[in-house]
């Protein structure tokens, strides 16, 4: 069974290169906009992996995974958050709210693929 990855993030460039970077991989690949969005399909797929962006319209990343980690059918997805904030307290706020992963924008495609294989096994 192919793995499901949601990307979320308002910015349209950065989902193409996170798809373009996870495309031949084999994975289901599902986009959200914005936060509520990402909420929304993250309940609809569950996802085994999300990509989660710390700034977006509606609710915020760290909003996002608070509300998907507290409900039982979602609280098994892992979070790697993608930012552009600061990595050490951003990093650390991540992970205090049940995120699994940080890299910080702008990012390496090599390095996005590898820590998405190793979480997914």
């Amino acid at each position: 069974m192919r793995k499901k990855i949601l990307i979320a993030d308002d910015e349209d460039n950065i989902r193409k290169l996170v798809r373009v970077s996870l495309e031949d991989e084999g994975y289901d690949l599902f986009e959200a906009r914005d936060g509520n969005e990402a909420v929304a399909k993250a309940k609809e797929l569950k996802p085994d992996l999300i990509i989660l962006d710390v700034m977006m319209p509606g609710k915020i990343g760290y909003q996002v995974c608070e509300e998907l980690k507290q409900a039982p059918e979602t609280s098994r997805i892992f979070v790697v958050f993608l930012s552009a904030r600061g990595k050490p307290l951003s990093e650390m706020t991540g992970k205090m709210i049940g995120g699994n992963e940080f890299i910080a924008k702008p990012f390496d495609p090599s390095e996005l693929r590898a820590r998405v294989k190793k979480a997914l096994g």
